[in-house]
């Protein structure tokens, strides 16, 4: 009669259960199958925080600078226009923008904050950016020539203790030369809109005006800082700057999103791989538990070992049973491992919060990590990666248990029985 499953595979389930005499066994084979399971699930929450960390930072950084710049040499781009038409005729080009950037002061009735104030065209920018989806209060249309008016941050404005329609006295480094010496340039705004863009550096330190008020307090006649370009694919914004500015025939400053956070984005995927090592080790200790488990129950099953090499059963296929049992705790613990950590991934946000509420503390302060929210994405690579290096691991320990039973010699076996 043919079994219409190998009897090894029968055998390993069997020995991998509880039964009166191994309950021991099966209690150490249950402690590896957990073992498993928590290291693959740490593994795949941590990789997949890791993940939304960075997939949130650069939608967030997206969402408010665009893909690509160039500048003038020297702060100046008097050509814009030109720079501009050679732009959108780049195949990957989607829209341009014009802009004014610079470095000033906002004082506030008790406080004082450096700020970038970036000079836009509200039309051209809803183009380039997300700016007007970002606005809490007020409208980024509120921007009119001549009005000076202010678009800040969150948590700027509640830095400077200030909301939509109070003013504010705006401070740039170039100086005027008064009788009474060099003094800043200032100006009275008011806030006509107050933007929330989830990132704390642009949250606190960015401000927007109008084009034209920006080239009035910097001086800029009809020149501007430079032109902001958004691609098609965010990935080709290097190489499309590069080609826009040889086109363009003059000395420029050029940079892109990779270019402005490039050491920030490194240091994610260098933690990133240092993690997954580390953790990785955690998981082969788990898996190598297997090696005790299955030499255990190699010694406490030398007389079934010789029954079965009696009745006519291959060195091959003792090795067979003990690989499946290890087999079975590793496929049993990294499927295990890959449900616990996608569930917990999948809801670690609200985890999160109920951790931070329970313990009245917070976990992502948004001053340091520069978002304030727990981030998670999961990713069908990285469980891949996990489910497939656990298993190889788990398969691995198994051999070497495996080949002391298949060279188990059945008449020194039955000796002692």
């Amino acid at each position: 009669m043919r079994l219409p499953v190998p009897y090894e595979m029968l055998v390993g389930w069997r020995y991998l259960r509880s039964r009166n005499r191994n309950r021991f066994i099966s209690f150490i084979s249950m402690i590896s199958i957990v073992g498993i399971a928590v290291a693959v699930a740490v593994l795949i929450v941590v990789l997949s925080v890791m993940n939304g960390f960075e997939y949130e930072v650069r939608d967030r950084i997206l969402r408010v600078i665009s893909h690509a710049a160039i500048t003038g040499w020297d702060g100046r781009l008097e050509d814009w226009q030109l720079a501009e038409d050679i732009a959108l005729a780049h195949p990957d080009a989607r829209d341009v923008s014009r802009f004014i950037s610079g470095q000033g002061m906002l004082v506030g009735s008790e406080t004082i904050r450096g700020v970038e104030l970036r000079g836009i065209d509200p039309e051209a920018e809803a183009r380039v950016s997300d700016l007007p989806a970002l606005m809490q209060a007020g409208s980024l249309d509120s921007l009119e020539a001549g009005k000076y008016r202010l678009v800040i941050g969150r948590a700027l404005a509640e830095m400077l203790d200030v909301s939509v329609g109070d003013r504010l006295i705006l401070m740039v480094a170039e100086g005027v030369t008064t009788p009474a010496g060099l003094v800043p340039r200032m100006r009275r705004f008011e806030v006509s809109g107050i933007f929330y863009a989830g990132m704390y550096e642009y949250d606190r330190g960015l401000v927007f005006a109008h084009l034209e008020d920006a080239a009035r307090l910097y001086r800029l006649g009809d020149a501007v800082t430079g032109i902001r370009l958004v691609t098609q694919d965010p990935r080709t914004a290097p190489a499309a700057i590069r080609e826009i500015a040889r086109s363009l025939g003059q000395d420029v400053f050029i940079t892109d999103w990779t270019r402005q956070h490039a050491n920030f984005f490194r240091s994610i995927q260098l933690t990133k791989s240092i993690i997954f090592v580390i953790l990785l080790l955690v998981v082969a200790v788990a898996a190598f538990n297997i090696v005790s488990t299955l030499v255990m129950v190699v010694r406490e099953k030398r007389g079934d070992i010789a029954i079965l090499r009696t009745l006519g059963a291959s060195a091959r296929g003792i090795l067979s049973i003990f690989v499946t049992q290890g087999a079975l705790v590793g496929i049993l613990g990294t499927v295990g491992g890959i449900l616990l950590g996608v569930a917990v991934a999948a809801n670690l946000d609200a985890i999160v919060a109920l951790i931070e509420r329970g313990f009245g503390l917070q976990i992502l302060a948004p001053d340091v990590y520069f978002i304030s929210e727990f981030p998670s994405r999961i990713e069908a690579a990285d469980i891949l990666q996990v489910g497939g290096i656990a298993l190889v691991l788990a398969l691995l320990s198994t051999l070497y248990p495996a080949w002391r039973g298949a060279r188990t010699r059945p008449a020194a076996a039955l000796r002692h029985e």
